[in-house]
């Protein structure tokens, strides 16, 4: 890279720039580079300002396809929040060094798996309403009125489906459950499950033996509606189904269909069109735990993220060894 300031174009949603909490992060940034703050969301939009850009920072769009890349000739470096399957093939085909900071979300994503596993095995939810509602039920002849469904977590067979970053957090963070926990994922070896005391189980078998069901996942070309029809109704009845992935791994319409036979929970973080519609028919099943997308997106999460992408340009620009480098074997784990 050349001595002296670099042209580093910052592309990203224009609420990182208003929020206080990241202006000290962003603000280091000028200290070594020369500075450009855009919010653009297409390649036409970009392509003037990734022209001039020595380094950018960015989310994962617009992508950085070869028709953006011939365009943009002085472009070294690539900080990304996320990026797709296929921008990364054209990064690492074209030898662009890149950056990939998605693991800042992990914790977050795992921490608020367990805590929808949690709240629905004890129905905290339904307490909660029904105590602002006021018509809740107290215990009137204990043990005969306890509902069965209502269970512990500790011991419960899990299955976790997908075991990246968010399925190998969320395996430790069952641990002192002493959950028996088994993992699908086609790109883990075994070796790696045993390590987090995780045995590693064919997709139909962890169905089929777990209480506890967690989408972990990348969603592209290989787990496009992993959870059909069949494997949705092999589920164990009263089985607890957390989504906090991506929508599409899951056949929605199957999974309303068994849903509506009222012996599963689904907890879901994820939908297919968002904002989730008014009328969707999710919003009427009570046995369906509905939140809008937020199981990665806490300000932690977001410091975190910055914090390892700022690292990584500073140290590519002083030829040091970056923290979360792009690489091949990263593929699988991203989506299309």
């Amino acid at each position: 890279m050349p001595t002296g300031k670099v042209n580093l174009l910052v592309n990203l949603p224009p609420g990182f720039y208003r929020t206080p909490a990241l202006r000290p992060l962003l603000g280091e940034l000028s200290r070594f580079a020369r500075v450009r703050r855009r919010s653009h969301n297409t390649a036409g939009e970009i392509k003037e300002d990734l022209r001039w850009a020595d380094v950018v920072l960015m989310w994962s769009w617009p992508k950085l396809l070869p028709e953006l890349l011939d365009s943009a000739p002085r472009l070294r470096f690539a900080a990304h929040l996320d990026i797709s399957q296929q921008a990364a093939r054209v990064a690492l085909e074209r030898g662009l060094p890149v950056s990939v900071a998605r693991g800042g979300f992990s914790a977050a994503v795992a921490e608020m798996a367990l805590t929808l596993i949690l709240t629905l095995l004890r129905r905290v939810s339904d307490y909660h309403a029904a105590m602002r509602r006021g018509d809740e039920r107290w215990v009137r002849s204990f043990p005969d009125d306890i509902d069965p469904r209502e269970r512990a977590l500790s011991g419960l067979p899990v299955g976790i489906i997908g075991f990246g970053r968010i399925g190998r957090h969320l395996a430790r963070l069952l641990a002192p459950f002493d959950c028996p926990v088994r993992a699908y994922d086609p790109f883990v070896g075994a070796d790696v499950m045993k390590q987090l005391g995780v045995r590693r189980a064919a997709l139909d078998e962890l169905i089929l033996r777990s209480d506890v069901v967690v989408l972990a996942a990348a969603c592209n070309a290989g787990t496009q509606h992993l959870l059909g029809a069949r494997q949705i109704s092999a589920l164990r009845r009263d089985a607890v189904l957390v989504n906090v992935a991506r929508a599409a791994l899951v056949d929605t319409a199957a999974l309303i269909r068994r849903l509506k036979r009222g012996d599963l929970l689904a907890a879901i973080d994820v939908f297919d069109e968002e904002p989730l519609p008014a009328d969707h028919p999710l919003r009427a099943l009570p046995n369906a735990y509905l939140t809008p997308h937020r199981a990665g997106g806490i300000m932690s999460s977001v410091r975190t993220i910055l914090r390892m992408l700022i690292d990584d340009i500073r140290a590519f620009l002083d030829g040091r060894q970056r923290a979360c480098p792009l690489t091949g074997d990263m593929l699988p784990s991203l989506d299309a």
